[in-house]
């Protein structure tokens, strides 16, 4: 049985639908303008009381432009965050943290708040529209500095790439991106991983046909995925960046469309477990 059977069939179970206690409509005015008055009471509710185990963080940001297709730092949220935890606690030992409801202790969390370091772990989505002030990115450059690892995603295209590698490089000023190859050990952690696979949001994909081949959301512009990565003094992954490829709308859309989860969800979650694994591992 190939290893994409095999990821089929342990996905073969439903989807979860679930969020956790920090609620979206709470942290909308970080779209444009000031963060809300009220984003410190919602915040901390993930990760407050959740328990032993891991908790998907996502990274709450100010959006200062527009993408098509992307909502800012809550794109994707809050089912990805979800069901990646459903997923993993399926496929890996890895214990997840839970609410006292059961619930997925899932959180929502800003550079500046001091549960950032309660994350090993920090996901941030639609990183082409994120503006970071000076608090942010040093609080940010700290927190990488001592361990933290931040993967972004779900960008497309040259204009979006200008826009993180700016903000990236104001945290990490001498980083180096290199591109990560499916050679690369931490894509076979747990899953052979044959390619960076490019999966587009489920409402462009049936914009674009609903084919296998209609993935790239920006067309020319963003006919190729990457996976990349910045690497600490040590040797340390900090920084996993996959542009041009929407990883989580493959855990977030999962039960919406049959076709969609055959050609997008088993890899998508392939390459999050590896990742899960390998970070906490590594």
């Amino acid at each position: 049985m190939t290893i994409l059977c095999r990821v089929l069939a342990l996905l073969a179970g439903g989807l979860v639908i679930g969020s956790g206690q920090a609620e979206g409509q709470d942290l909308r005015d970080l779209r444009f303008g000031p963060p809300a008055r009220r984003l410190a009471a919602s915040v901390e509710e993930g990760l407050q009381g959740g328990g032993v185990g891991f908790s998907f963080c996502r990274l709450a940001y100010r959006r200062v432009t527009r993408e098509a297709g992307g909502t800012g730092w809550d794109t994707d949220f809050p089912y990805a965050d979800n069901n990646l935890m459903f997923r993993a606690e399926e496929l890996t030992t890895i214990g997840m943290a839970r609410h006292p409801n059961g619930e997925f202790a899932h959180s929502v969390v800003l550079a500046t708040h001091p549960d950032l370091y309660r994350c090993p772990f920090l996901f941030a989505s639609d990183v082409g529209t994120m503006g970071l002030g000076d608090e942010e990115v040093e609080a940010l450059r700290k927190y990488l500095d001592k361990g933290g690892f931040l993967w972004v995603d779900d960008f497309w295209g040259e204009r979006a790439w200008r826009r993180f590698q700016n903000e990236l490089l104001r945290i990490v000023p001498a980083a180096t991106v290199v591109d990560i190859s499916p050679e690369h050990p931490m894509l076979s952690a747990m899953y052979k991983v044959q390619r960076i696979p490019q999966i587009p949001s489920i409402q462009q994909w049936r914009r674009m046909g609903g084919g296998a081949e209609d993935t790239s959301e920006r067309g020319r512009d963003s006919e190729t995925p990457h996976m990349r990565a910045v690497y600490d003094g040590h040797g340390r992954l900090m920084v996993l960046i996959t542009h041009n490829t929407d990883i989580a709308d493959g855990w977030e859309r999962e039960g919406e469309d049959e076709e969609y989860f055959y050609l997008f969800s088993p890899e998508a979650y392939a390459i999050a477990v590896n990742v899960l694994v390998w970070v906490m591992t590594h």
